[in-house]
């Protein structure tokens, strides 16, 4: 099998905005509904975002359905300039697990600029946190204005960090014109509902 075989789905985002809290939301999710999941998490030089992974999901998905990529360089050549080890890998799992449905492929932590090449993600969702902001969506960055869902999360911190929510929404909608945002706080779980069916409906049931 080929990685088309399979649905892809991209997080972007920069360092501490709450990608790998998401994909351990996520995943057990989207394993509840049936699907069968992948997940791969690249990082320059080590393996421990894929470890924690691995822990976390350790009796729920096979060991060798979560990977970790290094891609030696900035996190965005894996995922964007040349995204050839992370096809690789999803050919290995698809070859392994011809039944898989998705696999999440999360980005190192980058900055605004970060997006996916479309040969490695159907779907892109790009992750910012409330507390690096409230005029992250402002600045436009290709991340939060090219990706498929904007996921803005640790909601829960707004009134610790002087972040204004009216203002992200008003500006994520400015922005993003009629692309969808949700608004997520990974601790309690409030939110995931509303990507998993982004996913669902602009992926796994296209």
């Amino acid at each position: 099998m080929s990685h088309r075989d399979v649905a892809t789905v991209g997080l972007g985002g920069p360092v501490g905005s709450g990608k790998t809290a998401l994909v351990k939301r996520l995943v057990p999710e989207l394993d509840d509904e049936g699907y069968n999941v992948g997940v791969i998490a690249n990082d320059i030089m080590t393996q421990e975002d894929a470890d924690r992974l691995r822990e976390a999901f350790a009796g729920r998905l096979p060991e060798d359905l979560v990977a970790g990529v290094e891609t030696g360089a900035c996190p965005h050549t894996g995922i964007r300039e040349d995204p050839s080890m992370n096809l690789a890998k999803i050919d290995e799992f698809t070859e392994a697990h011809p039944e898989l449905d998705v696999v999440l492929v999360e980005s190192g932590g980058d900055n605004l600029a970060a997006t996916f090449n479309p040969e490695l993600a159907d779907y892109f969702m790009f992750v910012i946190s409330v507390a690096e902001g409230d005029d992250i969506p402002r600045k436009r960055g290709p991340g939060v204005t090219q990706a498929d869902l904007l996921v803005i999360n640790k909601i829960d911190l707004a009134p610790y960090v002087d972040a204004d929510m009216d203002v992200l929404r008003r500006d994520a909608a400015e922005v993003r014109g009629q692309q969808p945002t949700h608004f997520t706080n990974c601790k309690t779980g409030e939110g995931v509902g509303d990507v998993i069916e982004s996913i669902e409906r602009s992926v796994l049931f296209a």
